[in-house]
């Protein structure tokens, strides 16, 4: 493709379409309940919220999964969804979109988990969030499904270019898949990213860790320098890079070979909501490198990615086209910053 004056990333995002990406982890449901204050309530003294509309998008890996769908990629998720409304409506969302294999999502007798945020505002303005209300008895799953979720994993091993583990505490990824996982990574590339058990994520290929989660699992104080942070993970847990999303401060980049790149916030650091920013760097990453980018492009990529989602509202995803206009307009502009 040269001479077609393309930077790297671009050459790269044309590559999106078609690369096969699982998604394992735990899928939810995100509710949206959108209102107008009204009037004060006689029962409390709370304002009053009229209802105007109702959105739903699937949350935690859910989010992951849509912003692959958005990108252009064949998505394989592999998760439990409850028999219940809400599992029937992410099992819709999913069916409704061409690129998405549902072979994976495996019902069982389980209540989704779903996390209902209710936003306030006049008409012509940005509503905010006024209350988060979450549902969660996410009960263990038996053996028998976790057998059919161990047998389509296997499956899909041979054929995927790429696997992301998005763990966020519900049972989905478990010490087997865990297991499975590290082997696979000796072969393919694993990302993997964690709420609260990074640590077992040792031998994948990247993870992805926030400052703060990062400097949890150095065990260092924070406010030590990040380059020690990172090159000390780096070193114990076997990994052949990492990727620090930092807000405002962009990301850092560790590899294997001792290098050590600071990314710029992609935009501007007028941020409006950073729900879901997390999902969109793996998505991004997985993608980038499973169409042959390096570390470091593939980072610059869910850079741009992420610089993108945080300015709109909500679950957010990035398309193919937003991605590329993003890095048009940063073409040209030195973005990196290199130690070691």
């Amino acid at each position: 493709m040269k001479g077609t004056g393309l930077s790297t990333e671009e050459r790269i995002i044309e590559n999106f379409k078609d690369k096969k990406i699982c998604v394992i982890g735990d899928i939810i449901l995100d509710i949206y309940i959108l209102g107008r204050p009204y009037r004060l309530s006689r029962e409390a003294p709370v304002v009053v919220i009229k209802h105007e509309e109702e959105r739903v998008y699937p949350g935690s890996a859910g989010n992951t999964i849509n912003n692959l769908i958005a990108l252009g990629a064949q998505v394989f998720p592999l998760g439990f969804i409850g028999r219940d409304e809400a599992g029937n409506r992410l099992i819709d969302y999913f069916s409704s979109h061409k690129n998405v294999d549902i072979k994976g999502l495996i019902r069982c007798d389980n209540e989704t988990v779903t996390k209902t945020r209710i936003l306030a505002g006049d008409t012509h303005t940005s509503k905010q969030q006024v209350i988060r209300i979450d549902k969660d008895r996410w009960k263990q799953v038996s053996e028998k499904e976790r057998g059919l979720f161990e047998k389509i994993l296997k499956e899909y091993i041979p054929h995927m270019d790429a696997f992301i583990v998005s763990d966020y505490g519900h049972g989905t990824v478990d010490q087997r898949t865990i297991k499975s996982m590290r082997g696979v990574a000796k072969e393919k590339i694993v990302v993997g990213d964690s709420r609260y058990n990074l640590k077992a994520f040792k031998g994948f290929t990247i993870i992805t860790p926030n400052e703060s989660e990062a400097y949890l699992l150095s065990s260092m104080e924070e406010g030590r320098p990040v380059e020690e942070v990172g090159e000390k993970i780096l070193g114990f847990m076997d990994l052949t890079a990492l990727l620090i999303t930092r807000g405002n401060k962009g990301m850092s980049l560790f590899t294997g070979d001792g290098k050590i790149h600071h990314i710029p916030i992609s935009g501007t650091d007028d941020v409006t909501d950073v729900t879901g920013a997390g999902d969109t760097v793996c998505a991004a990453l997985a993608l980038s490198l499973a169409a042959g980018a390096d570390f470091l492009t593939a980072s610059r990529i869910a850079n741009y990615a992420a610089g993108v989602v945080v300015m709109k509202r909500g679950t957010a995803t990035v398309t193919v086209d937003e991605l590329r206009a993003a890095i048009t307009s940063n073409h040209g502009v030195k973005r990196t910053k290199k130690h070691g």
